[in-house]
C-alpha cells in the first residue's frame, strides 16, 4: 500500500481544533510520524529486536498505543519463543482499523495479533514480559501515569522488560530553546511549510503533554523498575528500556 502524504494542516481551516487520532490523520500516520520524529524507524526496530531478547514463552507481548501496529509488526517479525501473544491496543478505532488493513500481507508469523480498542488506564494485564510504550504515555494524563506504570510492572513477569520512548522538554529552557529550532530545522528539511508546522504545533499542545527524562526515569524506579537504561536519543526524542 503506497504511503499517503500528510497535509492535514496545509490550511489554517484545517489546523483549527485539538489534535485527534481519526481517520484523517490514520490515513497519513506513517508519512506524517517520518517527518517529525527522527529517528522513528530505529526505534521500532530497536523494539523488535528487545523483545526478542526479553520475551519470555508463553507470556503476552503489549503494544499500548499501538496506532498503526508498527511496534506490533516489529515484535512479530522477530520474536520465536513458543506460547508467546501481542495484545495491541489503542484507543482510536480508526487507527485499529487502518493497522490490520496495513498488515494485510505483511505478517508471516505464527504469533497470534489480538487488536483491542480500550483506554489503556483501564485494561487488565495478563501475565507478560514484555511491554511497549512507544510515544503512548505522553498522551496519557499526568496523574495517571505512574499508576499505569505500577500496574504495569506488577503483570510483568520477572526479568521482563517496559519499551518506553518519549518526546522529552529540556531541564534548562536555552537548551530546550535550542533543540526546539532543531526539530523545526528537520521538520523543514522533511518538506513540511511553516504553516504546517505552526497548525500542528497549535493542534497538539495541549494533548501531547511532553516531561523531562529525569521525570520519566525517577517515575520508573517509584514504579518498581530495577534498571533503566536509555537506548536511543535524538534531539527532544529519547527511549529506554526498564527491567523488572
Amino acid at each position: 500500500m503506497s504511503e499517503k502524504s500528510d497535509n492535514l494542516f496545509e490550511t489554517p481551516w484545517q489546523s483549527e481544533g485539538s489534535f485527534r487520532f481519526d481517520e484523517n490523520v490514520a490515513r497519513v500516520f506513517p508519512d506524517m510520524i517520518r517527518r517529525s520524529v527522527p529517528g522513528y524507524g530505529h526505534i521500532i526496530g530497536l523494539s523488535g529486536l528487545i523483545a526478542k531478547r526479553y520475551a519470555l514463552a508463553n507470556t503476552a507481548l503489549y503494544d499500548l498505543g499501538c496506532s498503526l501496529g508498527a511496534t506490533t509488526l516489529s515484535m512479530a517479525q522477530t520474536v520465536t519463543k513458543s506460547g508467546c501473544e501481542i495484545i495491541a491496543v489503542d484507543s482510536s478505532q480508526a487507527m485499529l482499523y487502518q493497522a490490520q488493513k496495513e498488515m494485510a500481507g505483511k505478517l508471516n508469523t505464527s504469533l497470534p495479533i489480538h487488536w483491542i480498542k480500550s483506554d489503556i488506564t483501564k485494561i487488565d494485564f495478563i501475565p507478560c514480559s514484555v511491554v511497549a510504550l512507544n510515544f503512548t504515555l505522553q498522551f496519557v494524563a499526568l496523574d495517571q501515569r505512574e499508576i499505569l506504570l505500577k500496574r504495569i510492572y506488577a503483570a510483568l513477569c520477572p526479568g521482563g522488560v517496559v519499551v518506553l520512548a518519549e518526546k522529552i522538554i529540556k531541564e534548562s529552557k536555552k537548551s530546550q530553546n535550542i533543540i526546539n529550532e532543531f526539530h523545526m530545522d528537520f521538520k523543514r528539511a522533511n518538506g513540511y511549510s511553516e504553516l504546517e508546522i505552526s497548525g500542528k504545533r497549535q493542534a497538539i499542545e495541549n494533548v501531547l503533554i511532553p516531561e523531562t527524562s529525569k521525570t520519566h526515569t525517577t517515575r520508573l524506579r517509584r514504579a518498581g523498575f530495577s534498571e533503566v537504561t536509555e537506548f536511543f536519543n535524538c534531539l527532544n526524542f529519547k527511549a529506554w528500556v526498564a527491567s523488572k
